[in-house]
């Protein structure tokens, strides 16, 4: 009975002693708004000190920064904006990650384009004036230190600075999801759910120079361009169910997760894979949560059945960024770009993503 006593009054002190870490944990997490000098080399970039809707983004002055050995110093013209950056409303999962009770990155963007101002003195492969693209943390902003050998490449002189902005995190996401997860290969029947939209129409035109038949599915006002960038056959959701359909598939890549597991098995080959892309529309959303704890379903029950499900996150690599350079270079890609809103427009911008219904992408004019 002693032993029993003991055991739960350690129980119990376990649990107090968490409780009180994480309480100290979300009151000592802050970032450095509060701390922040007038800069003695201002450029304007996109902030945001609080968690929040787009209304808390600031357009501000902060201190440009400063060119190391190995980095490319690159004037910013133009960015995208993602899912992604929708996290600055702090959902209570994420929170961990991102700073409890404040944000711990306060900037804001990955995609750019822009041109090399200056390099460092390590750096051959670029030089002042070269026109290139990429990601990094902090992309909205005048300007963006990268380093040269990482997610930077040169833009091809047939794309604007906006269509190259439009491209990493969604071209890298789709690429990434088709050739290394799906195993994409020519001759395949391949079925894009959420063509449409920035990584969907990116995943068509990709899947399309593997040499593969694919089918697009989307809503009925998105049909003609789902058409026009190389979809062979296209699906209005709103008018048929492409899981009841005698049509099988080698490959789903799905970016919307809004059927069961049964349902997209039954629309599989025997030996077929389900890439699992998204969660259906912008950030975090009613349904969100349900929808992710189907596609763990999917994946955990796929470990017992022939017929895959994946999930995956996307790495950014010189690799592949030089890969999609190529692939609009021949004119096999084409990012498809729904809006392009000014620098001070960016809070509208995300507002716009957030509705979940863009053609493409949301481009962010920065200069």
């Amino acid at each position: 009975m002693k032993k029993k006593r003991i055991l739960k009054w350690s129980a119990s002190v376990i649990f107090a002693s968490l409780v009180l870490v994480t309480f100290i944990a979300y009151w000592i997490s802050s970032n450095d708004c509060n701390h922040r000098r007038a800069p003695s080399h201002p450029m304007n970039a996109i902030t945001h000190c609080e968690y929040g809707g787009p209304e808390v983004l600031k357009l501000e002055q902060v201190e440009k920064p400063i060119l190391n050995d190995n980095q490319v110093l690159v004037r910013v013209r133009a960015a995208s904006v993602n899912p992604l950056d929708l996290t600055i409303k702090g959902p209570l999962l994420l929170r961990p990650l991102f700073g409890l009770r404040k944000p711990k990155e306060t900037r804001l963007g990955v995609d750019y384009a822009g041109v090399v101002e200056a390099v460092g003195k390590n750096v051959t492969q670029f030089k002042a004036g070269d026109e290139v693209f990429g990601g990094r943390n902090g992309a909205l902003a005048d300007y963006v230190c990268v380093l040269a050998d990482r997610a930077v490449v040169l833009k091809p002189a047939n794309i604007t600075f906006e269509q190259a902005a439009a491209v990493p995190v969604a071209a890298i996401t789709a690429l990434q999801g088709l050739r290394d997860k799906g195993r994409i290969r020519a001759g395949q029947k391949v079925l894009i759910n959420g063509a449409s939209g920035g990584v969907g129409t990116f995943a068509v035109q990709i899947a399309k120079s593997f040499g593969t038949e694919v089918t697009g599915v989307c809503s009925t006002r998105n049909v003609d361009l789902v058409r026009s960038i190389g979809a062979d056959h296209v699906i209005d959701y709103t008018k048929e169910d492409f899981t009841r359909s005698e049509q099988r598939y080698d490959l789903i890549y799905d970016l919307v997760g809004n059927h069961s597991f049964s349902e997209r098995r039954r629309i599989l080959n025997p030996n077929g894979i389900c890439v699992m892309a998204g969660l259906g529309g912008a950030g975090w959303h009613e349904g969100f949560a349900s929808r992710l704890l189907g596609e763990l379903n999917g994946y955990l029950r796929s470990r017992f059945t022939r017929q895959k499900f994946i999930a995956y996150i996307a790495q950014f690599n010189k690799a592949d960024m030089l890969i999609l350079a190529d692939l609009m270079q021949s004119g096999k890609v084409t990012p498809v770009i729904d809006r392009t809103f000014k620098f001070s427009e960016t809070a509208d911008a995300l507002r716009y993503l957030e509705t979940g219904h863009a053609r493409g992408k949301v481009v962010v004019a920065v200069q």
